[in-house]
């Protein structure tokens, strides 16, 4: 089975700081209230948010064969259920206390996201070790007891339990505890064996566990762990071979189709072993000569006379030449000396020696010296590897964790915080049996099949593109097979919205993303009508991917508009023209389907209405009846200016400054606040560029605030609380969470579409006011952590933004929230201003103010594609947008 290795994708932060127009501005603490309002801020650095989610981020893909500059709009990030190969060869440990992944190829599961902002570096580890060191029952404590006593007395002792073992632990008893049916005899047999493995085994277990695991490991290097005093003994005790009752599983699948082939990830054998090593499993001089650095490599190569550039031209040059080269014993030639002929010199032993035994030695000579080199090596042993992987599938419902996902619970749980008031849920009936798991398990194999096709290899060309359709065919009917039984459940079985949540964790789920990347494949490669059909049978289906169904809308209106005419099987008509026209109605259709269709998200109504509106005037429909959208016409974003000091430094280029990796301008830049407060020393601050504007939207009587998508994720946590914490089925699983674990998916909206709909309304009508009190007067004592709340935007502020805001263009943007909150998280305009209208004598007039979003915007800086999108949400809701260009006056250079 492909390892469960982290994707190497940079996740950036959702927390931001804010900047301050008004005089009561936030405070920096989340734990206090500021007794006076701050100064302003200096803001320079810029934290972006990005798209994560497979269901509701996408990425365009240009497409050649598509007319009128339309685009084809193509998923390229992925589910949290997928898989990555490690590449073979060590891991290599350059720095001893940094083994695991890097901050940039770290992901983060659904349960970690549902936690609060946790601290996990080294000081909160330790801090939560003296905590459970002092619990323990010291006094009563004897050192001399052995450790599996220590285990069964639940005695938690310093240097002899650690945070990683009681994380893993806890994983294993929680899935145990709830969810044991999903595991054979066999595989409970392993679990009572890890119980019985010392402490220092199991840490030593859990931190390689945590590392690249497919890889092998040396010893030499594994010493820097210091809760391991005897690492040879751990080591041997994970080497040991244990036996395993003669069982067979009950819940063995039997497979017909090779979709459903999931042997590979049953069982265990009569016995096993947690580790295996090297001198055991490796015989190759390929797998061997893989694990030496280059030095190591080129010294070995010298010696053999290969001589390359690189490390892989070196690696496939030496294994070539090892497995080439002839000895001279094979070519007829013995070992002599000037003292006697050949014959004397030769041994009966040597004589009988053939080719195949001369060059297996030589073989064996070189793969001798390679493990010389490395050492003793150890590896962690697949069979048992995956069964683990399999417990932290069940338990945290993703196949992606890290070190930080294994402490974040634990260290969530001893937090010092208030929680929102919630059913804990944790049902058993996320995989109903074994088979159910395993065939998840496996469809998640197939899904990377094809994104390592797709995504990861280069251009994939036309046998790439024709791998895609031979995986899709294997599995298509059993995709199908399992799209008739969901729906059966969700008629007959579920409660409303009930199935939502589940359904990721059937495999149909991920066999529907297979179908969505094959339709973008049978269109690459012209093959529109087989295309046509598989959009149609995605579209017939209600139950998967619902976020994708106005991208799959999108595609069939502009086959039905450019190629089913040509194409139709049974033509309507002989007459080319008659023909379009008939397709042309058809895709009319299918636009207004699209739009009456509420699982088509809001941001794909304007391409749709275009292409309706296109299409009407094509068919020569009556001006009467055709659709008018002139009431959410996108209006364009207002041009508006802002002048100011930018400074830079002696080696700063005005413009903009050379990024790090040498690949454009920077759009960093420090200005001089020059309408801003004053700092201690009295003198100007230097701020963001996003701060100057601020300063100037500040002198025209504007307020307000710079978070991008912070202020909008307040808002909607205030609007949206007791809707984020109703009871749905499985989607608490801890009593520390800040939003339920379906709110970054596509489930969210569909399993509450009552409750957001009926929500919706109430806003339209003005109700804004009244929920953002009852929450704030509820709930802001306890500042209780939720999801995107800021506790530090004044309730006063907050109220009169939402006093600006026209209802239903507010609720339009909390639809957009609902229906994608992941994704939309990102691209929201820099600055979110307003400012209430006054009558005379300075009173406020009952009547509604304004509400500003400007993005900013400075030399070289352009507009990205989420951006746009939220500028279209936006102004089709009739809120004012602005492109806000700073623009220097003046540019000094500072030291």
């Amino acid at each position: 089975m492909d390892q469960f290795i982290l994707r190497s994708r940079v996740r950036s932060s959702n927390t931001q700081r804010e900047g301050v127009l008004a005089t009561a501005g936030p405070a920096n603490s989340n734990n206090r209230k500021p007794e006076r309002p701050p100064a302003k801020k200096r803001r320079v650095e810029e934290v972006k948010a990005t798209d994560n989610d497979d269901d509701a981020a996408s990425s365009t893909v240009s497409s050649n064969e598509e007319e009128d500059g339309e685009e084809r709009v193509l998923s390229t990030t992925h589910d949290q259920s997928s898989y990555v190969v490690s590449s073979p060869g060590i891991a290599e440990d350059t720095n001893n206390a940094r083994e695991e992944v890097s901050p940039a190829a770290q992901h983060h599961t659904a349960l970690e996201d549902s936690l609060p902002a946790i601290r996990i570096d080294k000081e909160a580890i330790e801090e939560y070790e003296a905590m459970r060191a002092s619990q323990a029952s010291q006094p009563e404590w004897d050192e001399a007891q052995d450790t599996a006593a220590r285990i069964e007395s639940r005695q938690w002792v310093r240097g002899k339990s650690s945070i990683y073992v009681d994380a893993f632990n806890l994983a294993l008893d929680t899935v145990l505890k709830d969810e044991a049916h999903l595991f054979d005899d066999n595989e409970k047999c392993v679990f009572e064996h890890w119980r019985d493995l010392s402490y220092e085994s199991q840490y030593l277990y859990v931190r390689l566990f945590l590392r690249k695991t497919a890889s092998w490991h040396r010893v030499e290097r594994l010493k820097h762990y210091n809760d391991v005093s005897d690492m040879s003994s751990a080591i041997e005790s994970l080497l040991e071979a244990r036996k395993l009752p003669l069982t067979e599983s009950a819940d063995f699948l039997v497979q017909e189709s090779p979709a459903r082939d999931v042997s590979d990830l049953l069982s265990m054998e009569e016995s096993f072993t947690f580790a295996d090593d090297s001198n055991t499993f490796i015989k190759t001089i390929e797998e061997a000569a893989s694990l030496l650095g280059l030095d190591e490599l080129k010294m070995l190569a010298k010696e053999a006379k290969v001589q390359r550039k690189n490390k892989p031209e070196l690696l496939k040059a030496f294994c070539r030449m090892s497995a080439r080269q002839t000895g001279l014993m094979s070519l007829g030639l013995r070992r002599s000396s000037t003292n006697g002929s050949v014959g004397s010199m030769e041994s009966p032993q040597s004589r009988d020696e053939s080719p195949e035994k001369q060059d297996s030695n030589r073989n064996a000579h070189y793969l001798a010296k390679i493990l010389a080199i490395t050492g003793p090596l150890v590896r962690l042993s697949e069979p048992a590897f995956k069964l683990f992987e399999r417990v932290h599938l069940v338990f945290y419902r993703s196949t992606e964790w890290t070190e930080k996902s294994l402490t974040t619970i634990i260290l969530a749980k001893m937090s010092r915080r208030n929680f929102p008031q919630y059913i804990v849920c944790r049902s058993a009936n996320i995989y109903p049996s074994r088979r159910h798991l395993l065939e998840f398990e496996n469809s998640m194999r197939r899904d990377f099949e094809v994104d390592k096709v797709l995504e990861f290899n280069g251009p994939p060309g036309e046998e790439g593109f024709n791998k895609v359709l031979d995986i899709f065919e294997r599995i298509s009917s059993r995709w199908r097979e399992l799209l008739r039984e969901e729906q059966h459940r969700e008629d007959s079985i579920y409660e409303i919205g009930e199935g939502a949540y589940l359904r990721r964790f059937n495999a149909a789920h991920a066999y529907t993303r297979i179908a969505h990347k094959a339709a973008y494949v049978l269109g690459r490669l012209h093959k529109y009508k087989e295309e046509y059909e598989l959009l149609t049978e995605l579209l017939q289906q209600r139950l998967f991917h619902p976020a994708r169904r106005g991208s799959w809308y999108q595609r069939k209106a502009l086959l039905e508009e450019h190629y089913m005419w040509e194409i139709d099987p049974g033509p309507v008509s002989a007459n080319p023209e008659m023909q379009k026209k008939h397709w042309w109605r058809v895709a009319a259709t299918t636009c207004e389907t699209a739009l009456e269709d509420h699982d088509c998200h809001l941001i794909y109504h304007y391409d749709l209405q275009k292409r309706l509106l296109k299409l009407e005037k094509r068919l020569r429909i009556p001006h009467r009846l055709q659709h008018d959208f002139g009431h959410v016409k996108l209006r364009e974003p207002e041009e508006q200016t802002a002048h100011g000091i930018q400074l830079v430094r002696d080696d700063d280029d005005p413009a903009g400054v050379k990024s790090k990796t040498g690949r454009g301008l920077s759009t960093k830049t420090i200005w001089l606040d020059e309408l801003g407060d004053p700092g201690e020393d009295g003198q100007h601050l230097h701020v963001s560029v996003e701060e100057m504007c601020l300063s100037h939207y500040r002198s025209q009587g504007w307020k307000g605030y710079h978070s991008e998508g912070g202020i909008l994720r307040t808002l909607f946590a205030y609007l949206f609380y007791d809707v984020l914490f109703v009871y749905i089925p499985n989607v608490f699983q801890t009593a520390f969470q800040t939003c339920p674990l379906d709110l970054h998916t596509d489930a969210f909206y569909p399993a509450r579409a009552s409750e957001i709909n009926h929500r919706l309304v109430e806003i339209a009508n003005g109700g804004a006011e009244r929920l953002l009190r009852e929450v704030n007067d509820r709930e802001r004592d306890r500042r209780t952590c939720v999801v995107g709340l800021k506790w530090d935007f004044e309730i006063e502020d907050l109220l009169e933004l939402v006093a600006c805001f026209d209802g239903e263009a507010l609720a339009a943007v909390c639809k957009v929230m609902a229906q994608d909150y992941r994704a939309r998280g990102g691209g929201v305009p820099d600055l979110v201003l307003w400012r209430m209208n006054e009558g005379e004598g300075g009173n406020i007039k009952p009547s509604k103010g304004e509400v500003l979003f400007a993005e900013v915007k400075s030399a070289n800086d352009r507009l990205s594609d989420t951006q746009r999108l939220w500028i279209h949400v936006l102004t089709g809701s009739g809120v004012r947008v602005a492109l806000c260009n700073a623009v220097a006056k003046e540019v000094r250079t500072i030291g």
